[in-house]
């Protein structure tokens, strides 16, 4: 393995040979460097340990908008969700945009931050700044890891951070209010049920007949509706283990899924379809299908400004869901299951701030622990 280096013009060429060990034959790969001779005979014996120590890169012409293409064939078709991959293709459009017709190779961390830069320009908001970063993060490590770079720049350039936005939720009062007004709505059991259950809104309509126990008062999630440009509306399993679950119902949620399903089997009838089977949604359309979860949240705030609350979010009432029973003092694990969550951390992390009182309580248990014993000791001076 050997190097050196030819000048050409202002720069110079750093000329690497090698001997095939397959085949025998000599291979010879050039690199241009611009910068001192000193630093191309740096960079040249940099460049020969690393073919030596099999860490090296081959020269490569693909462009980044290559790359991409390759990135969602290969690996984001087979490894997310069509939901998920519809929102890689939205980040990386802006890419494509920007930086498409770069060598992938010279992409660089400068590179980068000129791009978060220039979509901040345009008025792009922070956080769907900070998705464009986290896929394209996501695309060039695993371009390092099939060796196409050496290093991924995205490690190094970050955009500015997106401001924190407070989890939105409802006081106790907020919640019977609101349950008042859409009371005889459409959207009412919808809402009683998040507010009761946590549930999410894809789990809600991906639940069917067959997974509500009314003599139990329970139900189980099992599955979720997912509704994307390619596929339409159809089910999927919960994106971890601890997704699904058996949820407890209260006995106000116990009577109005039986009230609901008494009215459901009336329309059925009418329109012919005979009595419900456990395999039909329990939220339904008028011949039976599950409802489009992109018209639930078109619908919404529609219905939320129609009863003089506009600014509240559907998916607030599983955080209204959680704070109270956090207020109540039920165990985080318990809410933790309750909620889906794959980890109690992860509700910890969202919900962390509302928990009150924990560390007086930790006062009083050592003051039951030893206080009585010191101030029965007359206690003791210690010098420090």
């Amino acid at each position: 393995m050997r190097g050196h280096i030819r000048q050409r013009g202002r720069n110079w060429a750093i000329v690497l040979d090698q001997h095939d060990p397959v085949t025998g034959k000599r291979r010879r790969r050039w690199h241009s460097f611009a910068g001192t001779k000193r630093e191309a005979q740096v960079r040249c014996a940099e460049l020969v340990a690393e073919l030596q120590s099999g860490t090296s890169i081959d020269p490569s012409k693909i462009t980044v908008v290559e790359f991409l293409d390759q990135f969602d064939r290969d690996w984001v078709a087979t490894h997310v969700s069509p939901h998920s991959r519809e929102r890689y293709r939205f980040a990386l459009d802006h890419v494509r945009r920007h930086l498409g017709g770069r060598l992938l190779q010279k992409l660089r961390p400068a590179d980068l931050a000129a791009f978060y830069a220039a979509l901040a320009r345009t008025g792009l908001a922070p956080r769907t700044i900070k998705l464009v970063h986290s896929v394209l993060h996501r695309a060039l490590g695993q371009a390092k890891t099939w060796g196409i770079i050496r290093d991924n720049p995205a490690e190094l350039a970050k955009p500015a951070k997106a401001p924190d936005r407070e989890t939105s939720m409802l006081q106790p009062d907020q919640a019977a209010v609101l349950l008042e007004r859409l009371r005889g709505k459409p959207l009412y059991l919808i809402a009683s049920l998040a507010l009761g259950t946590g549930m999410r809104r894809n789990e809600m309509l991906g639940l069917r007949w067959g997974d509500v126990d009314l003599d139990a008062g329970r139900l189980t999630i099992e599955r979720a509706l997912e509704q994307t440009v390619a596929h339409g509306i159809r089910t999927k399993g919960p994106k971890t283990k601890h997704g699904r679950r058996t949820i407890s119902l209260a006995a106000h949620l116990v009577a109005e899924l039986r009230q609901h399903w008494r009215e459901q089997q009336e329309q059925r009838l009418a329109a012919g379809l005979g009595k419900a089977p456990d395999s039909a949604p329990v939220f339904a359309t008028i011949d039976g299908g599950h409802l489009s979860p992109n018209a639930i949240t078109k619908a919404w705030p529609v219905a939320m400004a129609a009863i003089g609350m506009p600014a509240i979010t559907l998916h607030s009432l599983r955080h209204t869901h959680a704070s109270m029973l956090i207020a109540s003092g039920l165990d985080i694990l318990t809410i933790s299951r309750r909620l889906g969550h794959s980890s109690p951390t992860i509700t910890l992390s969202v919900y962390g701030h509302l928990i009150h009182g924990g560390d007086d309580r930790a006062a009083q248990i050592m003051n039951a622990a030893f206080g009585s014993k010191t101030v029965a000791s007359g206690g003791g001076k210690t010098d420090l």
